[in-house]
């Protein structure tokens, strides 16, 4: 899938075994939250170890897909399915729909039966399935106004591009799945097996670039979305995120993920994080006296 960033591990190292770009519970979020958060994420790991498993075929995955959404709705006591039965609890606890994590199987079943994006429209539409429910389920727990899924679902968005575009060499050489737009490819006269090179043609890093202008134009829409919160938690985490991805943005011109480690390093990413937490605080210090 997705939310490199790394920043799941490098917020808090426990929190996942893989890397993401998702926005993840660190510190920031308030510690009564972090179990139901983990409880999530531990679900979406699994459905996309499910979506990612090379052993399995398409109908395989979509079969062990449907199951861990049945347990989601109706309970299980099987083990293979427990973390599903698990975040059924959560959710009940919380009062938090399921909506999003069974949008996030949506986006799985797409992994297991579709391995391009063939626009940029196309490419969006995954994300808002992919990414934008990750969002969505941090603002709904913490009691945010849905209005501010307009301003989270860009940010997760922008974030799932982010890593397809770290990751496109190994998504194509390990899954055979191609998240850049093939039109844009196409235009550029390429086509996929250009993301197998040693490092990027001129062609391909315009076609990289316009791909970091859209995250860059998703990244501007979200911007708001930090002071627009009414848990100062939950900005904090909205701020250092935005902040990364920016500073990732930044990197992904600079380097050629075909040749090169595009990831923050963690003392970077703790820079990056430490510096938009003391902002986000500063600034909504002052507008408080205001």
């Amino acid at each position: 899938m997705t939310a490199e960033l790394q920043m799941s591990r490098q917020m808090d190292p426990a929190a996942q075994a893989r890397e993401e770009n998702f926005p993840v519970g660190s510190v920031l979020l308030p510690r009564g939250l972090r179990p139901h958060v983990a409880t999530f994420y531990a679900f979406a790991r699994t459905a996309d170890d499910i979506a990612d498993a090379p052993d399995l075929t398409p109908s395989e995955k979509l079969e062990r897909l449907d199951s861990l959404e049945n347990a989601l709705v109706n309970g299980s006591d099987q083990p293979a399915y427990a973390v599903a039965d698990r975040l059924r609890h959560s959710l009940i606890a919380t009062g938090v729909t399921d909506t999003h994590a069974r949008d996030l199987l949506a986006a799985f079943r797409r992994d297991a039966e579709q391995d391009r994006c063939r626009t940029i429209d196309q490419l969006l539409d995954y994300c808002r399935l992919s990414a934008s429910p990750v969002g969505r389920y941090l603002l709904d727990l913490h009691g945010e106004d849905r209005r501010g899924h307009a301003l989270s679902d860009p940010l997760c968005d922008a974030l799932q591009i982010i890593n397809h575009l770290q990751d496109c060499k190994e998504d194509l050489q390990r899954m055979n799945r191609v998240y850049l737009p093939l039109d844009w490819l196409h235009e550029a006269d390429l086509d996929e097996t250009s993301l197998q090179a040693g490092r990027s043609s001129p062609a391909l890093r315009a076609v990289l670039d316009r791909c970091l202008d859209a995250c860059d134009a998703l990244l501007e829409k979200s911007r708001p979305l930090p002071h627009s919160l009414k848990s100062a938690r939950l900005g904090a985490e909205a701020a250092v995120i935005h902040a990364l991805a920016r500073r990732m943005v930044r990197r992904l011109r600079d380097r050629d993920p075909l040749c090169q480690r595009t990831r923050l390093s963690k003392p970077a990413a703790l820079l990056v994080s430490v510096q938009a937490a003391g902002r986000f605080a500063l600034t909504r210090a002052l507008g408080s006296r205001a």
